[in-house]
């Protein structure tokens, strides 16, 4: 099996998924700490900002690799890797 799209970024990739890590643990302690629900909310649309942007990153790598390569070997693997890759996109303008 070939490298995954991202294969290049993964230490990237890991240090974001990373800093989202310590925001999550962060909300964690705001409610512990019973912070204020309009400041726990905003915490919330950072990570989830945070999350949007490796997922961007991860699917533009999937395009520019993966489905490319299905592109110019064609057929049925340009066929799956295209439908694939619209299945992916509708979950994220979904989520």
């Amino acid at each position: 099996m070939d490298a995954p799209g991202y294969h290049d970024d993964k230490r990237a990739i890991l240090a974001r998924l990373k800093r989202v890590e310590g925001q999550t643990r962060g909300l964690q302690k705001m409610i512990e700490d019973d912070r204020y629900c309009v400041d726990v909310l905003q915490q919330i649309s950072a990570v989830t900002r945070a999350l949007q942007g490796v997922a961007l990153h991860l699917l533009d790598e999937h395009l520019g690799h993966c489905v490319a390569h299905a592109v110019e070997a064609g057929g049925e693997e340009k066929r799956a890797k295209l439908a694939e890759a619209s299945v992916a996109i509708a979950r994220l303008v979904r989520s």
